[in-house]
């Protein structure tokens, strides 16, 4: 349903893998993606069919130095949150193109690896996350930013999934894959996106689920 919806806005491309990282998340494209504006830098081993897909779309891409692997960190090397003015990541192991990439970037460290899967950023100063390790690194900076819990967003294998996974951003509108109607924290969030000045499109009526996020491409 979620990809139906999301079709009326554009043409969507689902994604999979097989045998890179660990199963739960081999159909995540946050895992593999790191968007910057302008381009995107892929993991070195994003299978070629995705990548004839961005040449055939001329969607800006460069590769970065090391491939993905099964396990964690590995797993995390692209699983990054830029703004126009920070760049969110755990910097112990972030790929260093992307590091380069981010150039004068204010570059914040944060504990955890997968902070894609667990940051929305509106923008610089309105941000919100799902992970406290997180949320006591940004409250340092001069950002907005709202804790949620977790509990309740789907991800097949873990008790739990985290609220960066369940969206993606494309000019003022935050599209949700599910409602936040069946989040506790869900009317917090709500709230917060709507006075940051964006409209909310929720792609179908029940739990949120994380995929990995969605990734406007143009």
């Amino acid at each position: 349903m979620a990809k139906k919806n999301l079709g009326k806005f554009g043409d969507v491309v689902g994604f999979s893998t097989n045998g890179l990282v660990y199963e739960t998340i081999s159909g995540h494209p946050d895992i593999f993606i790191t968007q910057f504006p302008g381009f995107i830098l892929t993991s070195p081993n994003l299978p070629e069919a995705y990548k004839n897909l961005l040449h055939s779309h001329n969607i800006n891409f460069r590769e970065g130095d090391f491939a993905l692997g099964s396990k964690y960190p590995h797993t995390a090397k692209y699983n990054a949150v830029l703004t126009t003015k920070y760049f969110i990541h755990n910097l112990k192991i972030s790929d260093p193109k992307i590091i380069e990439a981010a150039g004068e970037k204010t570059k914040i460290h944060v504990p955890q690896g997968y902070t894609r899967c667990n940051l929305l950023a509106l923008n610089d100063d309105k941000m919100i996350t799902s992970d406290k390790g997180i949320y006591a690194a940004l409250t340092k900076f001069e950002t907005d930013v709202l804790y949620v819990n977790p509990d309740g967003i789907m991800l097949p294998g873990f008790n739990n999934g985290f609220i960066g996974g369940t969206c993606g951003i494309m000019g003022n509108s935050v599209y949700f894959m599910g409602s936040l109607n069946y989040l506790s924290d869900g009317k917090n969030i709500e709230q917060f996106i709507r006075k940051a000045g964006f409209e909310i499109i929720e792609l179908y009526d029940g739990p949120l689920f994380d995929g990995g996020g969605i990734f406007f491409l143009e």
